[in-house]
């Protein structure tokens, strides 16, 4: 799970930086009563199965003390007001983003 100071970090830099930046790995960003990312949420353990190594770290905002300002920063700074909304990173470097997606479309997005 990402942490606060991390999202503030992020907010304020205007993007975020992997807490462990090698290799593949997925930032999850969400709000916790979303059916989409239960969907989702459901299938990551098959996600890291798959693809050993995968770093997968998410926040469900809405659920934090900063959600407020922090829908701000998503809607307004990254530009996506759907969720969960999902950035692809390979080797630390920002490679995609997507709303909800399979899991075959997950794993494709960082070329599983």
């Amino acid at each position: 799970m990402l942490t606060e100071t991390e999202c503030r970090k992020a907010m304020e830099k205007g993007n975020f930086e992997l807490p462990e930046p090698s290799g593949k790995a997925v930032i999850i960003l969400t709000q916790s009563w979303c059916p989409q990312w239960k969907a989702m949420k459901g299938y990551l353990d098959e996600a890291e199965k798959r693809l050993p190594g995968l770093k997968i770290f998410y926040i469900e905002y809405d659920l934090t003390p900063f959600s407020e300002e922090f829908i701000l920063f998503k809607e307004n700074t990254l530009q996506n007001r759907e969720i969960p909304f999902v950035l692809y990173y390979k080797e630390g470097k920002f490679s995609s983003s997507s709303n909800f997606v399979s899991l075959e479309g997950f794993l494709q997005r960082l070329d599983a």
